[in-house]
């Protein structure tokens, strides 16, 4: 019996369920005496997860490795946040805007500024989690590589 996890939910596989393989993407689950058509769409052996359709349903499976417990036990399965000291430009540039404001807390992908070198906009975004500190520059201020720009606390 193998443990997998359907659509985020973790199910068992039940002993009495058995499958018919019509070819290497086909089959059938002959379960409580009910039959489901199923249908393997993609699949990842190395990563242990699947999508497959089920009586005309979509369902993302992942099965579960012996090492899965050792890992959540550990935190290893939780996603770690860069915490922001600083943000410095990564070309020379131009100050268009700034989004960020004292006092804001910050999330990963939350815009900071938009930057002008070369003719092009690029908007600079955070890389991690923080509260800001200080702003060190103004719009339509010009910036060299490498500047900071803003502090975060």
């Amino acid at each position: 019996m193998h443990k997998w996890i359907i659509d985020k939910k973790e199910e068992q596989v039940f002993s009495g369920a058995f499958l018919t393989w019509s070819d290497d993407v086909f089959f059938t689950v002959d379960y409580n005496g009910k039959k489901y058509n199923g249908e393997i769409l993609n699949s990842d052996v190395e990563r242990g997860v699947a999508s497959i359709k089920l009586n005309h349903r979509v369902f993302d499976i992942s099965r579960e490795h012996s090492l899965s417990d050792l890992i959540r036990t550990m935190g290893l399965d939780k996603v770690k946040l860069k915490k922001l000291t600083y943000v410095d430009a990564p070309m020379p540039g131009r100050v268009l805007k700034l989004y960020a404001k004292k006092g804001i807390k910050i999330s990963v992908g939350d815009p900071l500024l938009s930057l002008e070198a070369m003719k092009m906009e690029n908007i600079i975004k955070a890389e991690g989690e923080g509260v800001v500190d200080e702003i060190l520059i103004k719009e339509d201020q010009v910036v060299d590589k490498g500047a900071i720009l803003i502090r975060f606390k």
